[in-house]
This record gives structure tokens, C-alpha cells and sequence, in this order.
């Protein structure tokens, strides 16, 4: 059976999840809380962060995009997320980047940081500043999601990807922390429930963290 290492609002956990579930493999989810820097583990990953995915062959392959071309690649009679064409595969890898640097530093950080991190630090209240910064970057990023659907149906194209499992894998971690506003947002709410409905997405729904509920719709699939 392969392992998976992963906490529950990590976004690259999520992702990777969510390209194991659309590839149907099994797989068994270790939570760890790796700002804890467990020594077993510490040993025996010196990065010390999830995800780490632990293959049936005892391969350890740690970090989202390695972890999804190892995939991809090993995997590649499963269904295809990598794109269909050499040019859009060249916008999945873009977009994936997109999402994992720039929508990761500008929004997913910020809220993940301040709404759960610092509990786990003990490093104080969350900052209403930077919650009030990262939604006002998440209306400039939800405008451009909502014009690549618009034009494509999935983000890279008429097909789901990975680039909308990376998407997702943000996304969603936002959601269990009730920081969208989806009516404000209609065509991504659209694009969210399609991808949300996948079968993959299934384990995420049931993610419960102690003592930091998500809002009553973060399971609904018609929400």
C-alpha cells in the first residue's frame, strides 16, 4: 500500500490527493504536523515537509510537482492530467506554477498563516491586515480564473488537468476556512463544484481539523 504524508490544509497535500483519487490509486493518508519536526520522520526525510508520497515500490518522492510528474509518468495509462498536447501541456505546468508561487504567496499563505499556523505556533491572533490583504488579492486572481473558464471550460482547456487539481487544492483549503464569498464569484463557483464532485475530492470533504470547523455548505456538493 502507498503512504502518504500529509496534513489536512496543506494545499500541495491536497493536490497530490486529489491526482492520486483522479488516478484511482490507493493509498493510505499519514497526517503529519511537520512544524513539529518529529525526528523520525526529520531522519529519515531530511526536508522534514509534506507531501511526501511513499510508492508501493518503498520510492519516497517528496514535493507536490515532483510527486505529480512521478505520477504522470509511472502512471501514465491512468487518465491523462498532464495535458493532451505538447502546448497545453506547456499551460498546465504554467498554471500549476501560478497557482503553487504566485496565488500561494499573495493569498492561500496568508490566510493558511494567519487563520491556522499561528494557533499551531502559538505565535498570537491573525493579523486583520494581511486576512484583509490576501481577499483583496484573491479578487484579482478569482477575475483571471474566471476568464480562462469562460474561454475554456477547465483552466487549460476543454479537459480537466492538474492545473485545476492544483487550483482546487488552494482553493478548497480557503473554503474550509469560509474566506470566499463564492456569490461574488459565480463562474469559478461553477468551475469549483464540477471539480468538487470528482470522486477524488471525497476524502478531502471528510477532513475534519480539532477545533477549527468548516463552514455548514464545505461538504455540500451543490452549494
Amino acid at each position: 500500500m502507498r503512504s502518504l504524508y500529509h496534513y489536512w490544509l496543506c494545499p500541495f497535500c491536497r493536490t497530490v490527493r486529489l491526482v492520486l483519487g483522479e488516478k484511482n490509486l490507493e493509498h493510505a493518508l499519514i497526517v503529519e504536523r511537520y512544524w513539529e519536526r518529529r525526528p523520525e520522520f526529520v531522519d529519515a526525510h531530511p526536508a522534514g515537509q509534506v507531501p511526501l508520497l511513499v510508492d508501493v515500490s518503498n520510492e519516497s518522492i517528496s514535493g507536490s510537482g515532483a510527486i505529480i510528474e512521478y505520477l504522470n509518468q509511472r502512471y501514465e495509462s491512468f487518465p491523462k492530467l498532464s495535458g493532451q498536447n505538447f502546448t497545453q501541456m506547456l499551460e498546465v505546468r504554467r498554471l500549476s506554477d501560478w497557482f503553487n508561487q504566485l496565488f500561494y504567496s499573495e493569498v492561500s499563505h496568508m490566510m493558511l498563516y494567519e487563520k491556522i499556523m499561528k494557533r499551531n505556533l502559538h505565535e498570537g491572533v491573525p493579523d486583520s491586515s494581511a486576512i484583509r490583504r490576501a481577499t483583496s488579492n484573491m479578487e484579482r486572481h478569482f477575475a483571471y480564473i474566471s476568464n480562462l473558464i469562460d474561454a475554456r471550460n477547465y483552466l487549460a482547456g476543454p479537459n480537466i488537468t492538474s492545473a485545476d487539481l492544483t487550483a482546487a487544492g488552494h482553493i478548497s483549503c480557503l473554503d474550509y476556512l469560509g474566506t470566499i464569498s463564492w456569490v461574488k464569484y459565480p463562474i469559478v463557483k461553477e468551475w469549483y463544484a464540477r471539480v468538487k464532485s470528482r470522486p477524488g475530492f471525497r476524502s478531502i470533504l471528510d477532513d475534519r481539523i480539532p477545533a477549527v470547523p468548516p463552514p455548514s455548505y464545505y461538504s455540500d456538493l451543490d452549494f
